[in-house]
């Protein structure tokens, strides 16, 4: 049962997921493609570590985080093997944007990524209500 620390953090992080997404959208509307690529992945990957937070769980490494997210969460049955697509694609695509030379994203690209950011943050948000709902009863 996740105590009042892990929740509060777990929110939190939730909430800075949003803002990032957020910032994600601003990014598309203002031509900055690539950017938004890396917002939106950092979206996706804050949610996964409000996540975490309810089971006392982080890592120094994103590689760290996404392997706890697919241990605890996605081999377990708690989400869908298509949030780990989601999450594993995106770091993709942000490591592409932040260090490849000549790598150029389109609006609709941007816009795709951003579509599934929400999509994530949605789930992650439904499966943190259920979980506090199950540590308060």
């Amino acid at each position: 049962m996740p105590e009042k620390h892990q929740i509060d953090l777990a929110d939190y992080r939730l909430e800075k997921a949003k803002e990032r997404l957020q910032s994600a959208a601003t990014l598309i509307a203002s031509g900055s493609f690539s950017d938004s690529v890396g917002r939106s992945y950092y979206a996706i990957f804050t949610a996964a570590r409000a996540l975490l937070a309810l089971k006392g769980l982080d890592s120094k490494k994103h590689s760290g985080v996404i392997s706890l997210f697919n241990i605890h969460f996605i081999k377990s049955g708690v989400l869908d093997k298509e949030a780990y697509q989601t999450i594993a694609n995106a770091k993709a695509k942000r490591e592409r944007a932040d260090y490849e030379d000549f790598v150029e994203f389109s609006h609709d690209e941007a816009a795709n990524q951003l579509t599934k950011a929400k999509e994530f943050i949605e789930k992650v948000e439904q499966v943190l209500m259920d979980l506090k709902k199950d540590s308060m009863s």
